[in-house]
């Protein structure tokens, strides 16, 4: 059941969430207004813990320089599967691939989960981490979409949504003077990931061509070819996107004309996808066209005005997914 792979999909999202807070800084002003000092805030990946903890049992980092406060710190600590988003388990999808342009791969659709990530603003004047807060607050409303490149050998990219779940302030101000102060912000994000199983060859599972030759005689050196049968996988149904034009008038399951907006693009003794039933178009006569229904055991249904015509070509056939209950092309030679 199991195979090794690694998409490396949590550790693309945890450095993504984290290059959204790398490039804050705040400003010190005197009592002219005039800025006398400005720091960029440290970002560094840790539980908030461990660096109060170093901040107190290391006297060298009291002093007031910037490495000190204020500073910030991320944190992955939680992960959750997201049934609001389940799709189709068995569903797949199939892409050329990106380096060669040529080998189909294929992946099953992707599993949802959400992370939880954790950042904390810590800082000595209550001034400096309303600086920052100020600074990331107005882009989440309370979602912001950031694109992350999820799978490298495919090349697949989606938009994960990073939720502002909720802030909570913290001021430890107890103690004697000599104990030192730290106010804490600490925002809670959530997000929308997905994970993608193993990424495999979608050809090596598929025949590209069938030869069967009958053979006479009884001299096996000698013997005569009467008749060949060839037949090669033709695909069924659209996988490219290559709409070519929209239907004019609505279409019942008893309809054998099919008028388009425009026909222009449609050749006769072809196939089309009309939203998962196949057609094939025996003549056209200005936008309408006559074609005969649910071709290859594909559905006949309605379609409204408006639904698309998509196309099936030869480029649809290399896109032929494993397993896909395709119909054959068949010629005697």
């Amino acid at each position: 059941m199991f195979e090794y792979f690694y998409n490396e999909i949590l550790r693309r999202t945890i450095i993504s969430f984290g290059t959204l807070f790398n490039n804050i800084s705040i400003k010190h002003l005197n009592s002219s207004d005039e800025v006398v000092s400005v720091i960029k805030v440290p970002l560094s990946y840790g539980p908030t813990q461990k660096f109060l903890a170093r901040l107190e049992q290391s006297p060298d980092l009291n002093k007031q320089t910037a490495i000190t406060l204020p500073r910030m710190s991320f944190e992955f600590n939680g992960l959750t599967y997201d049934p609001s988003r389940k799709v189709t388990t068995t569903q797949s999808f199939t892409v050329k691939d990106p380096e060669n342009g040529e080998e189909s791969k294929k992946s099953y659709m992707p599993v949802p989960y959400n992370m939880q990530f954790e950042l904390s603003i810590m800082s000595k004047l209550n001034d400096d981490a309303l600086q920052i807060v100020e600074q990331i607050l107005p882009y989440f409303q309370p979602s912001y979409s950031l694109t992350v490149n999820l799978v490298d050998s495919i090349q697949e990219k989606r938009d994960v949504p990073i939720i502002l779940e909720n802030i909570v302030m913290n001021d430890e101000y107890e103690g004697d003077f000599t104990k030192r102060r730290v106010l804490i912000y600490t925002l809670r994000f959530t997000a929308k990931t997905y994970l993608f199983g193993p990424v495999i060859s979608a050809t090596k599972d598929i025949i590209k061509k069938a030869t069967i030759g009958y053979l006479t005689g009884s001299d096996v050196n000698n013997t005569t070819r009467e008749v060949i049968y060839s037949s090669e996988p033709r695909a069924i149904k659209n996988y490219t996107g290559i709409v070519l034009t929209n239907i004019s008038e609505d279409i019942d399951t008893d309809d054998v004309l099919i008028k388009v907006d425009d026909a222009s693009s449609i050749s006769a003794s072809t196939y089309l996808d009309l939203e998962g039933e196949e057609v094939y178009v025996k003549s056209i006569s200005n936008n309408t066209l006559t074609v005969e229904r649910g071709r290859d055991g594909t559905t006949i249904t309605k379609h409204l005005k408006g639904s698309p015509v998509k196309s099936i070509t030869s480029a649809d056939d290399a896109l032929i997914e494993d397993g896909d209950d395709f119909g054959f092309s068949g010629s005697i030679l």
